[in-house]
C-alpha cells in the first residue's frame, strides 16, 4: 500500500474523533499519536447508517469484501468526518448529517496482505424510506442487525448492535 502524509489539520481531527469514539480497537489513539503516524496514511472512514427503529443498517456490497458500511480514504486535505459525509453519498446517494460521537475507531488491513490503516467509523440515522441511489456495480441495501451477513469484517455486526443500544438509551 501506497502511504500518503496526513497534513496536521487532517491527523488532529482524527485524534479528535478517536478520543471521541464509543469504541477504540486495536490501539488506534496510540497508533494516531506516534510521531510517524502523519507519514503512514492513507486514512479510513466509513458510516453506520441505522433506521430510525435502531433495527437495521445500510450496507453496500463490496466486490470481494461482501457487505459493509459505506466508505472509503480520507482524500489528501479532507477529514475523516468530511470523508465519511462524501463517501456516504458517493456509494448511496444519502446527504445527512453525522452524529457528533464517532462510533469507532480501528487499525486494520483493508486487503489482504496491505498494512493496517487507521479508520473511522462514523453513525447517523436515516428513515429506511430514503431513497437509494448506489454505485454501479455496488449495491446498497438496509440489512437487519439480528441477523449475520457475510463481510470480511463479520464482528462489526455486534459492534453495530452495541451502537444501536447506545443509540436507544440516548433516546
Amino acid at each position: 500500500m501506497t502511504h500518503h502524509l496526513i497534513s496536521q489539520r487532517v491527523l488532529d481531527a482524527a485524534i479528535g474523533d478517536a478520543r471521541q469514539a464509543l469504541a477504540e480497537r486495536d490501539n488506534a489513539l496510540e497508533w494516531l499519536l506516534r510521531p510517524e503516524a502523519a507519514g503512514d496514511g492513507p486514512l479510513a472512514t466509513e458510516v453506520w447508517v441505522f433506521d430510525s427503529a435502531l433495527t437495521h443498517v445500510l450496507l453496500v456490497r463490496h466486490r470481494w469484501r461482501g457487505w459493509v458500511p459505506p466508505g472509503g480514504r480520507v482524500d489528501p486535505g479532507e477529514t475523516p468526518r468530511e470523508s465519511a459525509r462524501r463517501e456516504l453519498f458517493e456509494e448511496t446517494g444519502v446527504q445527512t448529517e453525522l452524529l457528533r460521537t464517532p462510533a469507532a475507531v480501528t487499525v486494520r488491513s483493508y486487503r489482504p496482505g496491505s498494512s493496517a490503516t487507521m479508520g473511522v467509523s462514523f453513525m447517523t440515522v436515516v428513515d429506511r424510506s430514503t431513497q437509494l441511489v448506489p454505485e454501479e456495480g455496488q449495491p446498497a441495501a438496509w440489512q437487519r442487525l439480528d441477523e449475520p451477513w457475510q463481510s470480511w469484517f463479520s464482528e462489526d455486526r455486534l459492534h453495530m448492535e452495541q451502537c444501536a443500544g447506545w443509540l436507544r438509551q440516548r433516546g
